[in-house]
């Protein structure tokens, strides 16, 4: 898809569909809005009075000029919602409507104004990087293993136009647009990588697809292999890996940005699981909803967007994603509980289920993160089935007891719209972690299961703030939305893009 910043008239601009908005409770049009008014003869003011468009969010109302009242083909007015609850994640939700609607109609040219630069309080940049992300979030589907690539014959949309009257405007715009297009396609990418077949997504081809994507965009990448991984004393993952034939991958990616010195920067890491195929292992899940256990690498995922898409937007921190892959797999060979392992910094683990090996993976590549002595570590997760009966689909749960770090990710989250709900590290449930047979026992019981398995990574996380994220509802969507398809989210790539902004010092 292609972005285009043009200075320009919304009545003038010819194209296959052309997007304005309209904030909910609003009585009569204005700006841009007005303008098509004006051209239609009084339609939108007729529509607004007749309360057939009331401007919900995610609500969007069609539009056929005739007699030639305008060049577009058709109007698009997009809803913002309440103009009291509006924010930059309203902005983008309704461009991935208005880009949503533009795909079903097939629509290969969209012209659109920013939205909210204007009544919405939102800066010109952060208005048109919310277009931007919005518009490619709305318009995702994963199509890679289908015939027919497109949706029912129709083309896809190749071209968006930013349209903006005002020339003083037209740079913040473009550098908007430009930072939101990163943005978004790294999102789209994760959503990619979760999205496929796990046959096809094995843990080599991850680590095949993160590292060609990673050198594009000028990140150092690199690939461990099982023995390099069992020379570091990895043998909590290893642990994991045996039941597969598939051999376990552990990626590491970093962003140098260019034109800093390295020794001023702060260094983040970034921790993603990234289990292609999860079965359970001995633990065996049920059968009926296996199938969507390919998208329990969506951390990994997430994890490789936010490292290309800093990348991307060359933003001024030290980066680092560590990535461990494998699969978990009921073979001959396969951990079985009241096994125990060895993991990297020496400590000894009782193994009780064999279907938490999210932790597992996650402990080794932690301890591995000490070499950076990062300022701030973030791991993240599609970790316990406790959180989802916690906190449902919406939210993910964020476990942290640094202030700053954990104000940093709040923020974050309410930038980007993909919601953390703080949960408590509560110190007496480690009690819950003790066993006789091993330094510790990886799960704590079926009560609180979510904290426990944070307070089980705290042990690995090190002195330095640290913040676990539990995103075991939000990768999946499981039903369409009017902002979004049906199957992976991408939740966390555009969070911890955000993220690693905030240290960076670019918002």
């Amino acid at each position: 898809m292609q972005f285009q910043v043009k200075q320009g008239a919304v009545q003038d601009e010819t194209t296959d569909l052309l997007v304005v908005n309209l904030f909910e409770g609003a009585t009569e049009p204005s700006g841009a809005l007005k303008a098509i008014d004006q051209a239609l003869g009084g339609l939108v003011s007729q529509i607004i009075a007749a309360g057939d468009f009331k401007g919900k969010l995610g609500e969007t109302q069609m539009l056929y000029p005739s007699n030639g009242a305008l060049p577009a083909q058709r109007v698009l007015i997009t809803g913002l919602g309440k103009p009291a609850e509006f924010n930059v994640a309203q902005a983008r939700k309704a461009a991935a409507a208005a880009a949503k609607k533009a795909r079903e109609l097939g629509a290969t040219r969209l012209a659109t104004i920013v939205h909210g630069a204007g009544q919405g309080g939102l800066s010109v940049a952060d208005a048109a990087q919310a277009l931007a992300e919005g518009t490619l979030l709305g318009n995702y589907r994963y199509r890679a293993r289908k015939q027919n690539d497109s949706d029912n014959g129709k083309p896809a949309l190749a071209e968006v136009v930013v349209l903006e009257a005002d020339a003083d405007k037209l740079e913040a715009m473009r550098q908007g647009v430009a930072a939101g297009q990163i943005v978004g396609e790294a999102a789209n990418w994760a959503r990619d990588l979760v999205n496929e077949p796990p046959n096809y997504l094995t843990p080599r081809e991850m680590a095949r697809r993160v590292v060609e994507r990673a050198e594009a965009v000028g990140l150092k990448a690199q690939v461990l292999g099982e023995a390099e991984m069992a020379e570091l004393g990895m043998g909590s993952l290893l642990g994991i890996a045996r039941g597969s034939d598939e051999e376990a991958q552990f990626m590491v990616l970093e962003h140098i940005p260019q034109g800093h010195d390295l020794a001023s920067l702060p260094t983040v890491v970034l921790v993603g699981k990234a289990i292609t195929f999860d079965t359970g292992g001995i633990s065996i899940k049920p059968s009926e909803n296996m199938w969507k256990m390919k998208s329990d690498m969506g951390g990994g995922a997430a994890t490789a967007a936010a490292l290309v898409a800093a990348a991307g937007l060359n933003l001024p921190v030290h980066a680092v994603g560590l990535i461990p892959s494998t699969e978990n797999m009921p073979g001959g060979d396969a951990i079985k509980p009241s096994d125990v392992v060895t993991v990297m910094n020496g400590k000894t683990v009782e193994i009780i289920s064999t279907d938490a090996e999210g932790r597992q993976v996650l402990a080794d590549a932690m301890c591995y993160a000490a070499r950076y002595q990062p300022d701030a570590m973030v791991d993240i997760a599609t970790l316990t089935g406790a959180m989802v009966i916690a906190l449902g689909p919406d939210l993910a749960g964020l476990f942290c007891d640094d202030e700053t770090l954990r104000g940093r990710l709040m923020q974050a989250s309410q930038e980007t719209g993909e919601i953390l709900w703080p949960m408590p590290l509560w110190k007496p449930y480690r009690k819950l972690l003790d066993t006789d047979a091993a330094d510790m026992k990886h799960t704590g019981g079926r009560m609180g299961g979510a904290i426990s398995a944070a307070i089980f990574l705290r042990e690995f996380a090190g002195e330095q703030p640290w913040a676990h994220l539990d995103i075991a509802g939000t990768a999946w969507q499981e039903e369409n939305s009017p902002f979004a398809a049906r199957g992976a989210s991408g939740f966390g790539a555009r969070l911890l893009t955000d993220l690693l902004a905030a240290y960076a010092g670019d918002r």
